[in-house]
């Protein structure tokens, strides 16, 4: 069983559905219709104790294939009263969790290697937040575990559940994410940044994708098929074109990847000839004279040349900024 949420000439209704096997085939249904408040069928007698209304649970019970206690728990848990949920959260699936692992083992699934592909990339970037999914076929079997036994109905309210978790900031770039949108494109940015991309080209490559996802049989099987667009993709297109890309860390990374790379370098020492060729024509002395030149008299010479040159003393800037690093290689290359 599972909660689902439906619109219903503009009203958000509440179900309690069910997915059952109908030969090889996973179908769904509405068990019961809880309105717009669930919170009405929950019943406090008292302390932090709390229990469904019994209409529901006869219902339940009389029309589930597969009635479960936890599972009707789970579905009214999000509707408790805040301190009610705070206390018994400690308590929650004690003796649940076990149960539904064994009945899920007697009811049988298909491996993980069927699952759709769109499935497993929604589950892997909403779990992992990565643009790039090129390691999807590299995770863990267990990562898909949810999938098994639902039927597409459930699964796309599973998907609309986690998806809430998302902020708005988040939406564009997720749906560019989910049908692997960066596939057609060949610049680095792709996986990266997508907002540098030709936008034009992303909308119309995404309304490719949900055409083309629309139409198939196969994912959308044990579903009534709709003349037009499914409303569980409709949501992505009001997610993608409401929206804008969130913020980008990718340049910021970049220039901090290339700070970081310059931190060490070192630039190379000019070699000694050098040095004393452009010496020699700013000091206006020979190559022999200046190489046989004590420290101390190459700084009294510099001295005297700093005077003449100085900006200060009517010298032009770039002949003494010459001189001064001329200076200062000589001294290094004489220690």
């Amino acid at each position: 069983m599972y909660l689902a949420l439906k619109t219903i000439k503009g009203e958000t209704r509440y179900f309690i559905s069910e997915s059952y096997r109908d030969g090889t085939c996973l179908q769904s249904r509405d068990l019961f219709d809880l309105g717009t408040d669930p919170s009405q069928y929950i019943i406090y007698p008292g302390g932090n104790a709390f229990y469904i209304d019994e209409t529901v649970d006869d219902r339940i019970q009389t029309l589930s294939r597969n009635y479960s206690v936890d599972d009707l728990d789970d579905i009214f848990w999000r509707f408790l009263k805040p301190e009610i949920r705070v206390a018994l959260e400690p308590y929650r699936h004690m003796g649940g969790i076990s149960r539904r692992k064994i009945a899920d083992k007697e009811k049988g699934g298909k491996p993980p290697t069927e699952f759709h592909l769109f499935d497993k990339r929604r589950i892997h970037c909403l779990k992992f937040g990565h643009i790039d999914q090129g390691r999807i076929g590299r995770m863990s079997p267990k990562l898909f575990s949810k999938f098994i036994n639902k039927s597409r109905d459930e699964l796309e309210q599973y998907f609309m559940d986690m998806e809430r978790s998302l902020d708005r900031s988040e939406y564009k770039l997720y749906v560019y994410v989910i049908f692997d949108l960066q596939k057609y494109f060949t610049e680095l940015i792709a996986k990266s940044m997508p907002q540098g991309l030709n936008q034009n080209k992303v909308d119309q490559y995404l309304l490719e994708e949900i055409c083309r996802l629309n139409s198939d049989r196969d994912f959308w099987i044990g579903m009534d098929t709709e003349g037009n667009l499914y409303e569980y993709l409709t949501r992505y297109v009001v997610m993608f074109f409401d929206s804008e890309y969130g913020g980008s860390s990718f340049l910021d990374d970049y220039i901090r990847d290339y700070i970081n790379s310059k931190r060490g370098y070192v630039p190379p020492r000019r070699s000694a000839s050098v040095i004393l060729d452009e010496a020699s024509t700013i000091f206006g002395l020979k190559k022999d004279v200046l190489r046989k030149m004590s420290k101390k008299s190459l700084t009294r010479i510099y001295r005297q040349m700093a005077q003449k040159l100085h900006p200060d003393k009517g010298g032009e800037k770039e002949k003494f900024v010459k001189l001064s690093e001329a200076y200062n290689e000589l001294l290094k290359s004489k220690t």
